[in-house]
């Protein structure tokens, strides 16, 4: 499917919106009020640090929503207005924290049924309106909308269809697509489409798993099981590995995309040789900027002394993931929650989801005497829910 003359005919059919509908004005109070919170205001402007008797807290310097969430969240707010007398439906979360999408629901806005990661668009009449979410929708899901009629509203983040912009490249110049992301999330499948031949890694070991079959170790059958679920159809590693271009989800560690190009890089170098180094391996930088900050701004955050750290947002919000996996990397006693609620002031406990693992429910979460937390939030974590977060903490440390 030639996908760049498929969005060139979406966006200038009569069908298509990805700039709002000028309603920025009339749902600006409403979103002030659902999301922003005054009290992160002050706390930003006294240096990013609250201190209430024995505790203090220390936000990172950046964190919460990004400029691309402020987007999709603002037009589809905007779409519920322009559209009062319309079915509204989102092809997925808006983004991924729930309380924003329960606001959507309250809205009378629909999500699109699962059913085994399945999505199920026979409920989607011709004529009704649909919303892409901030991380995008595949070629397949916009192709089908178009097809039945639908009025499509685009809330994609620019920074991942530059993405889409770049694995057209690497399909049009004949590369294979390395995507640095996880197989199954939503930006990493909406990118894959529109990638010619492409392989999904999810780590810096995965990368050097390729690496040494390109460099003639390895099993083919045992690479083909590792990576069956993680190609383009048809996928030949001893055909598919000779030429390739790297990518990303916009939400993955930047350290680990930079050492996974800079690993291709050197062994498409050591096989092929500097003369030919530009016909075997493409690198374009991808990496979302509001991601890279906050990363920084933890980096920064976890330096100084902490006796705990808080991250909030999405247990299936990628960039915050990562920002949990900082604060793990220096050893701090850290908590990935997704709602203020997690926390029960009565009981001073704490359900939370570590890397990799179930919910656990942690006694005795905030200790005794004077107390230092570390606080953070993914792109998609509104200010109120980090204020509802500190003023548990508030109430905590005055019990």
């Amino acid at each position: 499917m030639d996908t760049r003359a498929f969005k060139r005919s979406l966006h200038h059919s009569g069908q298509y919106n990805r700039r709002g509908f000028g309603r920025a004005e009339e749902v600006a109070e409403s979103l002030k009020r659902a999301y922003q919170s005054d009290l992160i205001g002050s706390i930003r402007d006294n240096g990013y640090e609250l201190t209430h008797g024995r505790l203090k807290v220390r936000l990172a310097e950046a964190f919460g929503f990004c400029w691309g969430v402020e987007r999709a969240v603002a037009m589809a707010y905007e779409t519920q207005r322009h559209y009062p007398n319309k079915r509204l439906w989102i092809t997925n979360e808006i983004i991924h924290n729930p309380s924003v999408n329960d606001h959507l629901r309250d809205m009378n806005v629909r999500f699109i049924p699962v059913e085994q990661g399945i999505k199920d668009f026979s409920v989607v009449r011709s004529g009704e309106v649909v919303i892409l979410p901030a991380f995008g929708a595949t070629v397949q899901e916009m192709q089908l909308l178009s097809e039945r009629g639908c009025h499509i509203v685009d809330t994609t983040c620019p920074w991942v269809s530059k993405v889409w912009n770049t694995v057209e490249k690497h399909k049009k110049h004949a590369f294979t697509s390395v995507i640095h992301g996880r197989v199954k999330h939503e930006e990493t499948l909406a990118t894959s489409s529109f990638a010619g031949t492409y392989l999904v890694l999810l780590d810096l070991e995965e990368a050097q798993i390729v690496a040494d079959y390109i460099h003639g170790k390895g099993d083919r059958t045992s690479f083909m099981q590792r990576f069956a679920k993680a190609c383009s159809q048809g996928f030949d590693p001893d055909r598919d590995l000779e030429r390739l271009g790297v990518a990303n989800q916009t939400t993955m560690l930047k350290s680990e995309t930079e050492e996974i190009g800079r690993l291709f890089e050197q062994t498409m170098l050591s096989k092929y040789g500097p003369t030919r180094l530009d016909e075997h391996f493409l690198a374009f930088n991808t990496i979302c900027d509001a991601t890279q900050e906050r990363q920084d701004a933890m980096f920064s955050l976890v330096d100084n002394p902490l006796d705990l750290m808080v991250v909030i947002g999405g247990f299936n919000s990628s960039n915050t993931t990562h920002l949990q996996e900082i604060a793990i990397s220096r050893g701090i006693r850290s908590f990935h929650i997704d709602t203020p609620d997690r926390i029960n002031v009565n009981a001073n406990s704490i359900e939370h989801k570590p890397l990799s693992e179930d919910f656990k429910s942690e006694p005795d979460f905030l200790p005794a005497g004077s107390v230092t937390v570390g606080i953070t939030s993914g792109a998609s974590t509104p200010d109120r829910a980090v204020e509802a977060v500190i003023d548990k903490l508030k109430r905590l440390s005055e019990g």
